[in-house]
């Protein structure tokens, strides 16, 4: 048990204090307001597209493709998409507000603490299905995540224009980017590898402390109902959802590790910079990460325990 909650402990902790960084860093003045929205954007439009290409790029198709696995963890996403849309604008009222709450119920933290998580369980060994299963569900939840974004915009919905939006956003970019030398088969120069690998690993750090200066406790109170509702969905009722079934279907080993990662890590930090960079509430978004990733050390815990019994890991 104490193994276990390490795992899960030494996963999230660093989080944390990049993000007390952040704030730390805010709080004593060495940046001001002005500074994290010019970092954030940064972070959207050249590190984390960087980031995305990195991951996939770096994939094995040929040894870690599990279509089962595969088929199962998008069509999960996709239903728990649509029936938290649906739940979400029936009882909200505020329109802003929306596209940030689907976002953070649907949307996992997969790349910067699902994927660590998985490769505590596995003890240091295969873990390319986990990164096969990233670059197929990394760019979903993009797409997904820009249509709700653009849909509850101030703007008039127009399909022309969500539609581009999806094809113009630097994540949709950087994802499509790597799937398309990957399936080419292109191998860039080890020069060319080896700033990609040092670009990319700028972005969750970047992102994270920008989340952290971003970040002020008086704002929790004024929103703790969605706060409660969201930790509620993403960190319960989507893992329960999606877990549980895919254990009654046979899942074990490897690929119970990559549903776990998909389904039971915290609200993806790259929702904070997507929501301030596309019109959402900014503010709201950057909670909802700090709080599901600091309740994830508990649930991710339990989820943990209980499937280590359970002998499906």
């Amino acid at each position: 048990m104490r193994e276990h909650f390490l795992v899960s402990l030494n996963a999230v902790l660093p989080v944390f204090f990049i993000m007390a960084a952040g704030y730390l860093a805010k709080r004593v003045g060495i940046i001001q307001e002005q500074d994290i929205f010019k970092f954030n954007r940064v972070a959207f439009r050249v590190f984390m597209p960087v980031m995305l290409f990195k991951n996939i790029y770096a994939s094995d198709l040929k040894t870690a493709v599990r279509p089962a696995l595969l088929l199962y963890a998008i069509t999960g996403v996709l239903i728990s998409y649509v029936l938290i849309w649906l739940a979400v604008h029936a009882s909200v009222k505020n329109r802003d507000k929306k596209s940030v709450l689907i976002q953070g119920m649907f949307r996992s933290n997969l790349a910067i603490i699902g994927v660590p998580i998985a490769e505590s369980l596995t003890g240091g060994g295969d873990v390319s299905a986990v990164a096969v299963t990233m670059a197929v569900i990394v760019p979903i939840f993009n797409v997904l995540a820009v249509i709700c974004l653009e849909a509850y915009s101030e703007d008039k919905i127009r399909p022309g224009r969500m539609l581009l939006e999806v094809i113009k956003n630097p994540l949709i970019i950087g994802s499509a980017l790597g799937l398309l030398v990957l399936l080419l088969k292109i191998r860039l120069p080890a020069a060319c590898v080896s700033a990609v690998n040092s670009v990319a690993g700028v972005a969750s750090p970047l992102m994270l402390f920008t989340l952290g200066a971003f970040f002020r406790f008086d704002r929790l109170k004024s929103n703790a109902v969605y706060h409660a509702a969201v930790c509620a969905v993403r960190l319960l009722v989507v893992p329960a959802a999606a877990l549980l079934p895919a254990m009654a279907l046979g899942f074990r080993g490897i690929e119970m590790v990559s549903l776990f990662a998909v389904f039971a890590a915290p609200t993806a930090a790259n929702s904070f910079t997507m929501a301030q960079q596309m019109g959402g509430d900014g503010e709201l978004a950057g909670e909802i990460v700090i709080t599901t990733s600091l309740f994830c050390v508990v649930t991710m815990f339990g989820w943990i325990f209980l499937l280590k019994n359970l002998g499906v890991f």
